[in-house]
């Protein structure tokens, strides 16, 4: 087998797992290892990659930034269409996973690579988003990934092997928990939260200071949005990645996107995660005020009947499917005409809509009031009720029978 794959481009972050499948794919397979680490918004683990890929036996590393298209692609059309599995998880690995395998199949393409190859274990949902990407941009594409072949059944296995062929790696010990990071949020998954019922230690979190700790005077924001995606931060324009990460400093000062839950994996298994996810915990929440007054309601109603559908396809990998390509232009199709300001109050932990406009609203104050107005008459609704209530009172009237 190993002779029909001469080149592999592997997703690769320097990690633990990454590290020592450098090593393991040159041993098993024989063929040259290009690694590919996306930029998409981590931070500080970037640092160090590329010397590291190549002395661990990689013949070059491919660092691409990718924030902009992250946010601008795949976040806010999360953003727009209210994407949010289980009600809570705003899926910010989730929804990272297929411009990853997206840019790593390009790259194989580039390359002429013969295989594509993941660090992701053979439990979780990171292994399926990749790979429904790979077959669905490269139906003939050969996937290798590492912990359903390799006989390595821990993280000790791991770090002896590491040891043995002197890889350097950034873990000695097992970590309490695991974590994954980018521009959208921080997850924490595994180890001392395995038990649903263990509180998260507060030294956990990175991004986000505890409500408790949070400033005692709210935090003003207002956020233009124009046609569902938000342009300006207080009158400021900036990037979609700029936005997100504006508002992530802003959130996590004021306590604001820690979530607790347990959530259902594709692949069969509940599990608990914990998250932190600031600036967009803040959009939604504006977002939704934005189409409070601007939307139509029964497109509105459409597209909130679509959210667990949309949010499950993101959740489970299917970011490049036929379904998916409908409901993307049904979405932005919904968002035209969202458009106006939104003005957020920030106060430890709460994220309170504190006032919305726009030039297309479809609120009209003269129409809801209760004054005398020309476009409603209350006499009009002793009709419409009658109308709207005739199945039922015929309902009534068979069952007397």
């Amino acid at each position: 087998m190993g002779n029909e794959i001469q080149k592999v481009v592997l997703a690769y972050s320097g990690g633990l797992d990454t590290s020592i499948i450098v090593k393991w794919l040159l041993d098993k397979y024989k063929c040259e290892v290009i690694a590919f680490a996306a930029d998409v918004g981590q931070e500080e683990e970037l640092k160090g990659l590329k010397e590291k890929a190549i002395k661990t036996g990689a013949s070059k590393i491919y660092i691409d930034d990718l924030r902009e298209e992250f946010a601008r692609d795949f976040v806010f059309f999360a953003l727009k269409a209210n994407a949010i599995y289980e009600g809570v998880y705003l899926m910010g690995t989730s929804i990272a996973r297929p411009l990853i395998a997206k840019r790593q199949i390009e790259i194989a393409r580039k390359e002429k690579a013969d295989a594509v190859c993941h660090g992701s274990t053979g439990k979780g949902n990171d292994q399926v988003r990749f790979e429904l990407t790979y077959y669905a941009l490269e139906p003939g594409i050969k996937v290798i990934a590492p912990w359903r072949e390799w006989d390595f059944t821990s993280r000790d296995d791991l770090i002896d092997y590491a040891k043995k062929h002197g890889i350097p790696v950034p873990v000695t010990k097992k970590k309490p928990y695991s974590m994954d990071r980018n521009m959208m949020h921080i997850s924490y998954e595994g180890g001392i939260l395995e038990d649903p019922w263990n509180e998260p230690d507060e030294s956990m979190f990175l991004t986000t200071v505890s409500p408790e700790k949070a400033p005692d005077k709210p935090t003003y924001v207002e956020i233009d949005f124009v046609n569902g995606a938000p342009v300006r931060i207080d009158g400021k324009t900036m990037s979609p990645a700029k936005i997100v990460m504006f508002l992530n400093k802003v959130g996590g000062k004021n306590g604001i996107g820690r979530v607790d839950m347990v959530e259902n994996r594709f692949v069969g298994m509940k599990s608990r995660g914990v998250y932190e996810t600031p600036g967009c915990t803040i959009l939604h929440a504006a977002h939704r005020a934005m189409e409070s007054i601007t939307m139509d309601r029964e497109v509105m109603h459409i597209r909130d009947g679509l959210i667990p559908k949309i949010s499950e396809l993101v959740y489970y990998g299917f970011w490049y499917s036929p379904e998916m390509n409908i409901l993307r232009a049904l979405v932005d199709e919904s968002q035209i005409g969202v458009t106006g300001t939104v003005r957020m109050k920030l106060y430890k932990g709460n994220c309170i809509v504190a006032g919305r406009k726009s030039d297309v609203s479809c609120y009209r104050q003269d129409f809801a009031t209760f004054d005398k107005d020309v476009v409603y008459d209350q006499k009009d609704a002793g009709g419409f009720i009658r109308l709207n209530s005739l199945r039922l009172r015929i309902r009534a009237m068979l069952d007397k029978k």
